[in-house]
């Protein structure tokens, strides 16, 4: 059942111990969330505060109506990604039409997923095939990642995919502010040293779990931030070349309530559609996988709530589209957060932040950021899919590898589209030929297995067929065209059983195919037979007047039918 305000159920019992480990929690994940959000921002192509503004208000909505204790709520790689390459087809970066857009594609995003909330369409994610979603995640990465090149190299570039961005790239390599690359790679260098050494070093000098040591050493990015901007503050390396992110406006997020226009919404509602879907997948599964080391559980409806509130939360305090985040929720995980509570904290973090750091963050250079962004993206490229869909599902390997080409190719747009087309024509082919066996009796049983698996025993006169699906409008005729071969092909066959125990539905287009073949076989003087039926397939069946012209008999047992059947 769907809970209007879930923050009521841990506001009710929260405790002082709940209170040290959520505060302890947000203190990290505030330190980290700083540069993740001017990060992102940039790869958004909005101003760095705005990556602040989407970090405020979103966090306080999840907190209030989402069902995850652990998950952090704000902008992220993919979607920033997907944000970029959608505003850059209807404004100009930087201009006041493009953050009218950012904040209008946040709105859209949030009011698809809270209508998909209210009409409890939580399911969705089942069909999205993990390994199209894996494969459209590592080809975004890439894209992010040489994206970002051009920042660490001080080069101009542009593309929203990588056959445009890699010419342009190499064209203007020659260009390269080695200043501006040795800063940048300085940091790349840094944030992968300190992800293999840093948490064993606290380990050892700081009496804390590993799991917390852990959280401290993904929350030391700011110490790579704050390194570079001294670095560019005292070489005075703004002057030679280094870009900078330059003056940071201070306060908290404009509050901005206009509705926008309508030709802006028709231009943006189907990019928001596709955000909310892949923000809705991504953030699911960190939700999920953290709930299930607590025993804990979440709810996919009321989730579609919770970010549907902080989009909307972000569109109101002048941000883009968020969504749950895997590294800063890891983070808030590990740090020992308890409740929501901690993205409260984290919230109030962010906003004193803004009051009062970003004055400090001027010569912060861009080379950092990107350096970040590259790191960060890095981790969520895993091509090890297609060594495991090879080896075991081929159909996955091909639909993985369709998404990643199309995204690289085309860009994110195309690519998630096609990602979503992709899945649903997977489970379409998939279900409309279904596992189909014929059976037999293993002897001195009464199991009936795959005759083409193990030694049974079987009779001329009887097909026994087992689908291995419920019988709609996609594979109906797939079965009844089985049935029909098999019966042209062995004039012996007097008897067609059906056996049914992995039918759980039959539709409409199923019962025709069923009356159909139960006439045409009558007519071949062929009797069909059921074993087996579930009591609401039986229900439809007898509803429906099959059982009553049925030209056999039904069994409660596919043994009862064999023996019933069978020829002396």
């Amino acid at each position: 059942m769907m809970d209007w305000l879930p923050a009521r159920q841990w506001i009710a019992t929260y405790s002082k111990a709940d209170f040290s480990g959520d505060l302890i929690a947000a203190v990290i994940v505030t330190i980290l969330l700083i540069p993740q959000s001017l990060a992102y921002a940039m790869l958004a192509g909005v101003p760095p505060e705005v990556g602040l503004y989407a970090s405020i208000l979103p966090l306080i909505a999840y907190g209030l109506w989402g069902t995850s204790s652990t998950l952090s709520v704000g902008p992220v790689a993919v979607v920033s990604l997907m944000t970029a390459a959608t505003l850059g087809e209807v404004a100009v970066s930087g201009s006041a039409h493009y953050l009218v857009a950012a904040a209008t594609l946040a709105l859209l995003s949030g009011l698809f997923l809270l209508v998909m909330g209210l009409m409890r369409l939580g399911m969705v994610t089942h069909f999205l095939s993990h390994a199209v979603i894996s494969g459209f995640i590592s080809a975004s990465g890439l894209i992010i990642a040489f994206g970002q090149a051009r920042h660490v190299f001080g080069v101009e570039g542009s593309g929203a995919s990588l056959t445009a961005i890699l010419p342009s790239l190499w064209a203007s390599l020659p260009a390269t502010n080695w200043l501006t690359a040795a800063l940048g790679l300085s940091v790349i260098v840094f944030l992968y040293w300190n992800k293999a050494y840093t948490a064993a070093i606290v380990r050892r000098y700081l009496p804390v779990s590993s799991a917390t040591a852990g959280a401290i050493a993904r929350a030391t990015p700011i110490i790579a931030v704050v390194g570079s901007i001294i670095a560019v503050f005292w070489g005075g390396l703004d002057q030679r070349g280094v870009a900078i992110t330059g003056s940071i406006p201070s306060g908290l997020p404009p509050l901005n309530f206009a509705l926008p226009s309508f030709e802006l919404v028709q231009q943006l509602w189907l990019p928001a559609l596709l955000i909310s879907i892949i923000g809705y997948v991504e953030s699911v599964s960190v939700g999920r996988t953290l709930a299930a080391k607590r025993r804990e559980k979440i709810t996919p409806n009321q989730e579609l709530i919770g970010l549907g509130m902080a989009n909307v939360a972000s569109s109101v305090s002048s941000g883009f589209p968020v969504t749950g985040g895997f590294a800063r929720s890891v983070v808030n995980f590990d740090a020992g957060a308890r409740t929501q509570a901690a993205s409260l904290y984290t919230a109030a973090g962010i906003a004193v932040a803004s009051l009062l750091l970003t004055p400090a963050l001027y010569y912060l250079p861009k080379a950092a950021l990107a350096a970040t962004i590259i790191v960060a993206v890095l981790g969520l490229i895993d091509f090890s899919i297609f060594r495991k869909t090879w080896r075991c599902a081929r159909s996955d390997f091909w639909a993985a590898l369709g998404t990643v080409l199309i995204t690289l190719i085309w860009g994110v747009e195309v690519g998630v589209a096609s990602g979503v087309i992709i899945s649903i024509g997977l489970h379409l082919y998939r279900t409309s030929k279904p596992h189909v066996a014929e059976v037999g009796l293993v002897e001195g049983t009464e199991h009936f297995r795959n005759v083409n698996r193990y030694r049974v025993l079987t009779d001329p006169t009887l097909y026994s067929v087992r689908p291995d699906e419920s019988l709609f409008f996609a594979n109906a005729s797939y079965l009844d065209e089985m049935i029909h071969d098999a019966v042209y092909q062995r004039d012996e066959i007097h008897h067609v059983i059906l056996f049914c125990s992995a039918v759980n539905e039959v539709d409409f287009s199923g019962l025709e195919m069923l009356e159909s073949l139960n006439h045409s076989l009558l007519d071949q003087g062929i009797k069909l037979h059921l074993a087996e039926v579930k009591g609401p397939v039986l229900d439809t069946l007898t509803a429906s007047g099959l059982i009553d012209e049925l030209s056999g008999q039904t069994f409660l047992t596919q043994f009862e039918a064999f023996s019933a059947l069978k020829s002396t």
